[in-house]
């Protein structure tokens, strides 16, 4: 349905940001796919009123585009319906500006309609705000914080095309040794935080901490928490952008790559979760000694659905080489207090702020279905009381049965689950499935440079 046209056009909210960016030439539609990569379009100040109004059109198709850009005929978004255009309407209240534009401008989030003018259901966000919705009816609020590590490489990348650390700014090195949470590192790639941080201040992203990482040129920066999730996953969005473009300012590469070299650690994203209640009082809030029933169900949650989720946790190829041994990877369902061995781990924090973090999810997921996917078995786990086990207390890969996950089945889990037809639906299970199987599809047929090496003379 088209806006009351004697209504006025931007929110208050988007009003005040327009007006605080002088001379405004051009605004970025962001609308994040599957994947969460950011299509859209970029259009001048004077057409934002009519996107406002009127909305702007974009493919279905872009949803459930694959990796590299194509369309997946398997979702049905494409020739099957003649590739039709949907409306796209703004989010209220997520106009940013963008302060490394050589021009001043602004972005702005958008959200898909299907053909009847109501949200597209496969949206990512709509997928998440379907989770909420069944929160809200039960008087519960999710608070959520998130936390991504990415890597800082070299613009240019070697002979052979592969990434290279980058070259330390304060030495000039190249980046060969790991030093995790070494203070020097981030002082030597000041210029580079100092950057984010002040386009998290122009952004208004609440981005509290980074931190050195377990790799050279690694990185981590944490994100405060919310109790509007979806706000919480808009911030994410907006930092992954804010890191990508003080990087290229600084002439670094920041990527998400879930695991970019072998002998390296990989990037995760870790989700912390609790719950409020009607009144705002956690419902997680238990000392260790004597855990909330409700902490463990939700937990109990996490471990029934994680292997109908892993494919919206690890959701490429390359995700998979990030589940080794001894990289702070979990391999097991497990949890446990101030463990960084399990799966499901309890910071360490008064009673109060008892949480879930979330540590299956790398760093190239979308951070829309990987929210929605754990604050879905949360529930799961409190509304049938499922029991978590005891936690573990020490390493827990060797107490427990140590998972080695593939693409391949975590595609057919995915395809076959109950458990995420009821809670994203038929159609994002149908559109998600079909586009993973045809990335994964289309990923086996390339020839690589190892099986020439392995194969072409020995055999």
């Amino acid at each position: 349905m088209r806006p009351d046209s004697a209504a006025p056009l931007l929110p208050a909210d988007d009003a005040a940001t327009l007006a605080s960016i002088p001379d405004c030439e051009q605004i970025d539609l962001l609308l994040p796919d599957m994947n969460g990569l950011l299509r859209g379009k970029r259009i001048t100040r004077e057409a934002l009123e009519k996107v406002y109004r009127d909305g702007v059109c974009l493919p279905m198709s872009l949803i459930a585009t694959d990796i590299t850009g194509n369309t997946v005929e398997e979702t049905g978004l494409g020739y099957d319906i003649g590739d039709e255009d949907r409306v796209c309407r703004p989010v209220p209240g997520s106009l940013r500006p963008v302060p490394w534009s050589p021009r001043p401008a602004a972005q702005l989030l958008l959200s898909m309609e299907d053909a009847q003018g109501g949200m597209f259901e496969a949206n990512p966000r709509e997928v998440l705000k379907r989770v909420l919705a069944r929160y809200a009816a039960r008087g519960l609020k999710p608070v959520v914080a998130v936390e991504l590590e990415f890597y800082l490489f070299d613009q240019r990348m070697d002979d052979a095309g592969r990434p290279r650390t980058s070259i330390n700014p304060a030495t000039g090195q190249r980046n060969t040794s790991t030093q995790v949470y070494y203070m020097e590192d981030l002082n030597d790639y000041r210029g580079f935080t100092d950057a984010v941080a002040a386009i998290c201040r122009a952004q208004r992203i609440p981005a509290d901490t980074a931190v050195a990482e377990y790799a050279p040129g690694q990185f981590e920066i944490n994100l405060k928490h919310r109790d509007d999730a979806l706000l919480a996953c808009d911030d994410a969005i907006y930092l992954k952008r804010a890191i990508k473009a003080a990087a290229q300012q600084q002439g670094l590469m920041a990527s998400f790559m879930a695991k970019p070299f072998a002998e390296q650690a990989g990037s995760g994203m870790h989700i912390h979760a609790s719950v409020l209640d009607a009144e705002g009082r956690n419902i997680f809030a238990s000392p260790p000694s004597a855990p909330a029933d409700a902490l463990k169900h939700a937990i109990g949650g996490l471990q029934r659905s994680d292997q109908d989720c892993l494919l919206l946790f690890a959701p490429h190829a390359n995700s998979y080489r990030r589940f080794v041994l001894n990289a702070f990877v979990p391999l097991n369902d497990a949890w446990g207090y101030n463990n960084r061995t399990v799966a499901m781990r309890i910071p360490h924090s008064d009673e109060a702020n008892t949480r879930i973090e979330h540590r299956i999810a790398g760093a190239d997921a979308n951070i829309y279905l990987v929210t929605a996917a754990v604050l879905a078995g949360m529930l799961h786990g409190m509304e049938q009381g499922f029991d978590p086990g005891p936690p573990v207390t020490g390493n827990a890969y060797e107490q427990t049965e140590v998972r080695t996950p593939f693409w391949r089945e975590a595609i057919g889990a995915f395809m076959g689950s109950e458990f995420i037809r009821e809670q994203f639906g038929m159609s994002f299970q149908h559109i998600y499935g079909q586009q993973k199987l045809k990335e994964m599809h289309s990923f086996y047929t390339e020839v690589t440079d190892l099986e020439y090496a392995w194969y072409l003379r020995s055999v």
